[in-house]
This record gives C-alpha cells, structure tokens and sequence, in this order.
C-alpha cells in the first residue's frame, strides 16, 4: 500500500495526515484559527511542495508553501497574490491553487475572490494577475453566487500549456487556447435554471469541473442542478445526471487512472443542502455518466446531514486509487480501494473546506 499525504483544510486551519504501511496519522492543526479554502500539492519536481491558501479575521488572506511536507512553511515578505491599484479591488480569498501540468514546469494558477486568475513561474512563491480574463467584456455583467464571486476552478491540459479551463460563480465556464491572452465562455449546454434564459451565453452557476484520467478532452462538470460531461474540452457539454438521486452538489473528481470513471456527492437542493435522502453516499460512474452507482460500505447507515463542498473529494495517485471527503460536520472519510470500501479517518474537527492527496515518498 503506498504511502500518501492527505491534506484538510478546514475553517480553523490545515490538518495533515500521512498514511505509512496502511496505517493513518494525523497533525495539526497548523495555521490556528485560520480558514483554509485551498490546498495544492505539487509533485512535478523531485520534492513535493505543499500550497495553502490562509484567511486570517486579522491579517487578512495569503499564500504559503512548505518543502518538507508540511514540517515548516514559508510566507513571502510581499503578499503572494494581490491586485494591482489601478484595478481597485482587493484580495477576499484564495479559491484555488492548481500546478500546471508538466508542459509548464513551476507554474501555479490561482483562482480568486473577487473571481480572477493568477498565475505563477516560481512554483506559487509570487503571482501575477492574468489581465485578460479580469478585463473580459462580459465582467461587469458576472453576479455572485450564495457564497461570493470566485474563480473557484482551474483546469490545464497536459498536452499543452496554453489551453486553460476555468469556473466562476457565477459566470460559468471560460477557456484560453493561447495561454490567457483570449478567454471565451464555454457553457452550451449548461443550464442556468435561477435566470428568465436557463441557458444563457455565460451566466451559470458551476461548482465544479474534473478531467477525465485517459482523455484530457473529456471534463465532467457538477453545476447548481445538472451533472455534465463534454467531450470536446468543453465547447459542449451533455446533461449526465440521470440515474442520481439529485443532480445538485457542489464537489466532483475523476479517477486518476481509469477513464470515463468519476465521483460525486449529490445534495438533496439548494434549499436544503444535506446529502440526498439524508444519506452519505458518494456515486461513481464507470461509462461516462450513463450510469451511476452508490458506494457505502463504511459509511454511515443512519440519517446524515454532512455537507461535502466543491473541494472536498478528491482522489489520490495511487493504484488502487484513494478516494477521500471531508464535510461540514468535521467528518473525514477515505477510501484506499477506488471507493468500493471506506473508513473514518477524523471526526469532529472544524467544517472541512478542501481536500487534497497524494502518494509520496
């Protein structure tokens, strides 16, 4: 069984597990008292780098990253991510960290509130804002969503550094194929059901997009009602949802290995924002969304009220690989068999916000 790093963040700081010959021990937290709403680890060179994304009530938002997976953490003397003064605007927080694939050795993007991307050639030490995407005609017309306007998401192609996919809350899906210098929407298909047009150019509410393991051009995307997937990098997507017991959520991640395999966590609706049928279960499709299945070994039987967010379901590297989720309730639960069988590793810790893994040596 190999050995993994499992991070959580959560609304009073960052929590650290490590997994060594099967058996789990956990640290922290680290950042006290600190809301953790993003958490990168980077494999790319030989010594994996952590990135943590803080908001402090006193010192405001920033960005860390360690070395020695997690023993000690860096913050830089000037702020790591910040807006330039003609812009006006200041940082919120830091959505998303996402190293780029190995086509673009030492960049790091990062997703914002107010929504905008960063992006970073020193491994996330110092960033600069992507102009672009903060100048698109459409801007002025983006409206938050229920929990602010962040560019939440951030997707790359391992095949070449310039093809870029981001979400926004909620302005929806945008993509670069020039590495930033050109942004369209990309949301035919996607449903906008709270506006006058469910389907509008630009305007939906994503919660979430994963990349399918084997096809780089295949995306599933969880939205505020409708489960998708496109085949085409996200020119179109299809409504994958049938066979789940609601097609709302917030959180999807593809298998690291298999394609057309992924994970959900339905959400019962908007309005009621429990898991569906006040059941904890996470669904797997193993054919590109034309069918689901409930996985539950392990998890809990009775009525469960655990919210999992946009970034709190991952998977790991590994073969087989970890499925892991932390929700609202303090609850982390982890899978070392692609989800066929899982365990509570934590409980009662602070809401869990973000959830990333590893194996590491």
């Amino acid at each position: 069984m190999s050995d993994v790093l499992l991070t959580a963040g959560t609304r009073k700081g960052l929590f650290l597990g490590r997994r060594r010959s099967g058996r789990w021990d956990f640290e922290g937290p680290y950042f006290n008292a600190q809301a953790i709403y993003s958490v990168a680890i980077d494999t790319r060179a030989g010594t994996p780098r952590l990135l943590a994304g803080g908001d402090s009530a006193h010192w405001g938002p920033s960005v860390f990253h360690s070395d020695d997976l997690g023993a000690t953490w860096s913050e830089p003397v000037r702020p790591a991510v910040s807006f330039p003064k003609d812009t006006g605007a200041s940082l919120e927080r830091v959505w998303q960290l996402h190293p780029a694939g190995p086509a673009a050795p030492g960049v790091v993007y990062a997703g914002t509130e107010p929504a905008a991307l960063f992006r970073s050639e020193d491994g996330g030490e110092s960033f600069e804002l992507v102009r672009p995407l903060w100048e698109h005609p459409t801007r002025s017309r983006w409206e938050p969503g229920g929990g602010g306007e962040g560019l939440h998401t951030v997707v790359t192609d391992p095949r070449t550094p310039d093809a870029v996919t981001v979400a926004v809350s909620t302005a929806g899906v945008f993509r670069t194929q020039d590495g930033g210098k050109q942004w369209s929407p990309s949301n035919r298909g996607v449903s906008a059901v709270f506006l006058p047009d469910p389907h509008p150019e630009f305007g939906q509410c994503v919660h979430k997009i994963a990349q399918d393991a084997g096809d780089p051009d295949k995306l599933y995307l969880q939205n505020h009602w409708g489960v998708y997937r496109s085949d085409d990098s996200g020119a179109n997507w299809t409504d994958i949802g049938a066979g789940l017991p609601s097609d709302f959520g917030f959180a999807v991640a593809a298998h690291p290995h298999r394609t057309d395999t992924a994970y959900v966590f339905p959400i019962t609706a908007d309005a009621d924002r429990v898991p569906a049928g006040r059941r904890c279960r996470v669904y797997r499709t193993e054919d590109g969304g034309r069918s689901w299945e409930a996985l539950s070994a392990g998890l809990p039987e009775r009525e469960h009220y655990g919210t999992v967010l946009r970034d709190a379901l991952c998977t790991d590297d590994a073969d087989p690989a970890g499925v892991y989720f932390g929700n609202r309730n303090g609850e982390l639960y982890a899978s070392a068999d692609d989800g066929e069988s899982w365990e509570l590793l934590a409980s009662h810790l602070p809401d869990v916000l973000c959830v990333r893994a590893a194996v590491v040596d």
